[in-house]
């Protein structure tokens, strides 16, 4: 049986949108807290709310929480899943497109998480059920490193390393035109987009968020850059570069144009998730890795250099 809540909203989200205070007071996604909203499983005072609805600070709320999810990680083999690095306490993977780090609502495609247990990996149990041992996450469109703590004492050095930013994230980038100047840094907030579940934008008030970027190489029609992560926000290399009309070629859902995709034969975003490096949490000694551009981000690659 479903566990339900009863409490009031603190002042401190006086004024927020109910699926956005929902998810703040819960730790919910913003879609799982809008699914909830929509499924009649939340009250505002007594009445049936819409998800749009502004709370009011000592407002009574009744929510009606999902099951929690199982602990058991079922195992599911997913093409294209390779190991970059393996050692006692870390596993790094060159995670394949359509592929999610974990199980979460709404998700029903293969996880990096299902892929390790079916390749007989066992990865640390810290963090929420369905998060076993993932200490970052790459969108389920993004290919590249991502990694995964064995053992606990990874999980929580790592934690900690991707917290204070002390973890070195490179990926290289295929932005539509040329971004001027070729080589800056982008300092702007990151939030959820106000008029999407699963869009995010820059907004005023955002959480804080940096990306620096250098020109790697110049096509007519494209720039690749090279691009280093100050913070980790979803989305926020898509998002940044949209931001400044240069979005990441094959982005439609920020804006790309879909005819330079089809002519390069991408059917999703050019990114890439190229290298990581931080102080291993066992040794102390620096452990970079580096994950080769997949096929079809090649392919696209050698196009525009025979157009040039």
């Amino acid at each position: 049986m479903a566990e339900t809540r009863l409490l009031p909203v603190p002042d401190g989200l006086d004024g927020l949108r109910l699926d956005v205070a929902l998810a703040r007071l819960f730790g919910f996604s913003r879609t799982t807290a809008a699914d909830l909203i929509d499924e009649g499983r939340v009250s505002l005072d007594g009445a049936t709310p819409l998800r749009s609805v502004k709370v009011r600070g000592g407002s009574v709320l009744e929510v009606a929480l999902p099951d929690a999810p199982s602990s058991e990680v079922v195992p599911q083999s997913v093409d294209g899943l390779t190991i970059l690095h393996d050692d006692d306490d870390l596993v790094v993977v060159d995670k394949p497109v359509g592929v999610a780090a974990h199980p979460s609502p709404g998700w029903t495609g293969p996880t990096v998480v299902q892929g390790l247990a079916a390749m007989g990996y066992r990865i640390a149990t810290s963090g929420a059920a369905e998060r076993q041992g993932v200490v970052h996450r790459l969108d389920a469109g993004t290919t590249g490193a991502m990694v995964v703590a064995k053992s606990e004492h990874a999980y929580s050095v790592l934690k900690r390393a991707f917290k204070a930013r002390t973890v070195d994230k490179r990926y290289s980038a295929l932005v539509q035109g040329h971004p001027d100047p070729t080589s800056g840094t982008i300092d702007a907030p990151i939030d959820r987009h106000p008029g999407s579940d699963y869009k995010f934008a820059v907004v005023a008030g955002g959480r804080p968020s940096v990306t620096h970027y250098a020109t790697e190489e110049a096509f007519r029609a494209a720039t690749l850059l090279d691009v280093h992560l100050e913070t980790g926000r979803t989305h926020q290399i898509r998002v940044h570069v949209a931001a400044i009309r240069h979005p990441c070629v094959g982005d439609l859902t920020y804006g790309a144009d879909p005819v330079l995709a089809k002519r390069l034969g991408l059917t999703r975003q050019w990114l890439h998730a190229r290298e990581l490096a931080f102080e291993h949490p066992a040794t102390g000694q620096e452990l970079r890795v580096v994950s080769p551009f997949p096929a079809d981000l090649q392919r696209a690659l050698d196009r525009l250099r025979e157009e040039s």
